[in-house]
């Protein structure tokens, strides 16, 4: 197969996991790449996602790998055979690759979970709340490329808005639901949307109040997407240059442990609904 320029997050997770499983195996690169009848220099290509790979040599591996977990091995072959080409591929060249590696992300995940303090999640904002958020970008944006990433913003909200959408749960502190980003008349639209949202059967939003006693939560933001199989979930995390992709069982673990104890001490849904409700009004 060809080689990539620039490989996409997905393709080299697709090389990441094939390393894990070799290394698993205790196997050397040079080694594996025997067993396909090639060189040490086309499996490490494989490996960073610069090569594609086919089924049957995904398959090949997992063998000699002695990785008897059907379900990853099937998800695997599903990311190396995957040749979809979504909405954000009009994006490439005029935006940063992070962003489209981000609506990949969301275009395959099986679920999501956020966890925000200063500003409302993104699935959920109006094009006046995300033009705000990104209007304050320093060094300051080109018109062009501000009204690019708030089109962005807009489009991704198709995982939640199709006809077969991924659950989604949101945890919001009340901070971000007060903070009056592009104004009183922009903020309250704005919680109007994440009311109209919450209402839908697959998405849940949950709001820590600053009445809470005791509550040292989350250092930032959090985004989880749970992938086809738990192996394959990826965590979120806001990097200077773009989005940070975290892959490794540990963090992955360490993540989710701490979204279920911003959970477990936000509001339920009802309440949750009804302090946006006030806040609105308060507006």
């Amino acid at each position: 197969m060809p080689r990539r320029k620039q490989p996409t997050a997905r393709q080299v997770r697709l090389g990441v996991e094939l390393r894990k499983l070799r290394e698993s195996a205790g196997l050397k690169a040079r080694e594996a790449a025997t067993l396909l009848g090639a060189d040490s220099v086309q499996m490490s290509q494989i490996e960073f996602g610069i090569a594609g790979v086919s089924e049957a040599r995904v398959r090949r591996l997992a063998a000699h790998y002695d990785c008897t977990d059907d379900e990853l091995i099937q998800a695997l072959v599903t990311m190396a055979t995957d040749r979809t080409r979504g909405w954000w591929e009009e994006y490439r060249g005029l935006l940063p690759t992070s962003f489209l590696d981000l609506a990949e992300l969301e275009h395959h995940s099986t679920y999501r979970l956020d966890v925000e303090f200063l500003h409302i999640p993104g699935l959920f904002q109006t094009e006046d709340y995300a033009r705000a958020v990104f209007s304050y970008r320093v060094p300051e944006l080109p018109s062009d490329d501000l009204e690019l990433r708030v089109r962005h913003r807009m489009d991704r909200k198709a995982i939640i808005e199709s006809t077969t959408p991924a659950p989604y749960e949101a945890v919001i502190h009340e901070a971000a639901l007060r903070i009056k980003v592009g104004g009183r008349t922009c903020s309250r639209t704005q919680l109007t949307r994440v009311l109209e949202f919450s209402e839908a059967e697959h998405i849940t939003v949950r709001v820590i109040p600053f009445v809470l006693d005791d509550f040292a939560g989350a250092t930032n933001a959090m985004m989880y997407a749970g992938g086809a199989v738990p192996k394959l979930d990826t965590a979120v995390r806001d990097a200077p240059h773009g989005a940070a992709f975290i892959d490794s069982e540990a963090q992955l673990g360490a993540f989710r442990t701490l979204f279920r104890k911003v959970e477990a001490v936000s509001l339920d849904p009802k309440e949750s609904r009804d302090v946006i409700h006030r806040l609105a009004k308060e507006l």
